[in-house]
């Protein structure tokens, strides 16, 4: 399997396994695919353009922009990167991103380096004897494939065990009927998103705000749908609803494998103001990292 080598990292574009000094880094599908791409085409400027063509090529219906920044924000984590003093991907104002450390290409780049190349020799060289057969029973043939299946489950096990959750937040829901509040309920969502991904959550968190909004906030296909292209482990949804007096929002947690409700909370205010705004969206990501993220 070909890797690609920079710095202490090296990357398989096949798997989309990223490794820094031999430890394996977790990375999403799609930010994956995303440094694929930068490798792919090191040195050059990659455009927005492009990227959505060759990532988002089965016409996805996401929000694009927002699932780019995700994607571009999660290789950067990954990588050790910023976007002030890039190491590795540059943002090209108005243009796209760059990969501007060296990339080398090829397997064991470091185990041939520095050999001198082997001579022939002056006559055929007879050929070794075939190396003896061992001889299994067929009991520990048995378990030897057995004690193989424990190994590599355990492997497939680590490295999902090692992956944090991660969660989608679909923009919230206006339904009170007055187009006026489209705007406080897109606000009391991304108010949610940040809070989310504050500082001390990201280490232990994935959050991808916002993904598109979809015609039924419940249509179980476009919510699966949407969470598998995004490689998502929850959904979180936002009701903005009012009495005609005073308005509610109720967020709902829901896993995206078989839309279960881990719970839903509900929130009243008369206006939402900035405060509340703020007060509301702490305890709902409060909520999402102390139901997803295990206490130590």
């Amino acid at each position: 399997m070909e890797r690609l080598r920079f710095g202490i990292f090296d990357f398989a574009p096949s798997t989309g396994e990223l490794r820094r000094d031999g430890t394996l880094v977790r990375l999403q599908a799609q930010p994956s695919r995303v440094l694929a791409l930068l490798l792919e085409r090191s040195g050059q400027v990659v455009s927005r353009e492009t990227l959505q063509r060759e990532v988002w090529r089965d016409g996805t219906h996401v929000d694009f922009e927002r699932g780019l920044n995700f994607c571009i924000a999660q290789v950067r984590s990954a990588l050790g990167d910023s976007a002030d003093t890039p190491r590795f991907v540059e943002t090209v104002p108005k243009q796209g991103y760059r990969f501007i450390a060296p990339v080398q290409a090829g397997v064991g780049l470091d185990a041939d380096r520095g050999r001198p190349p082997v001579e022939p020799a002056s006559g055929p060289a007879p050929l070794p004897p075939p190396p003896p057969r061992p001889r299994w029973s067929s009991s520990a043939a048995i378990w030897l494939a057995a004690a193989a299946i424990l190994i590599a489950a355990g492997l497939v096990w680590a490295r999902v065990s090692s992956r944090p959750p991660a969660i989608v937040v679909i923009p919230f829901y206006n339904e009170t009927g007055r187009p006026e509040h489209d705007l406080l309920a897109r606000a009391l969502g991304d108010a949610t998103v940040a809070r989310l991904a504050a500082p001390e959550r990201t280490a232990s968190l994935g959050v991808i705000g916002n993904a598109a909004a979809l015609r039924n906030p419940f249509a179980r296909g476009e919510v699966q749908q949407i969470a598998r292209d995004l490689d998502a482990d929850w959904v979180l949804i936002g009701q903005l609803k009012t009495d005609g007096s005073r308005l509610r929002l109720i967020a709902h947690l829901i896993r995206a494998s078989d839309m279960t409700h881990l719970w839903a909370h509900t929130f009243d205010d008369d206006t939402f103001p900035l405060e509340a705004q703020t007060r509301t969206a702490e305890s709902i990501a409060a909520a999402a990292s102390t139901s997803l993220v295990p206490a130590n």
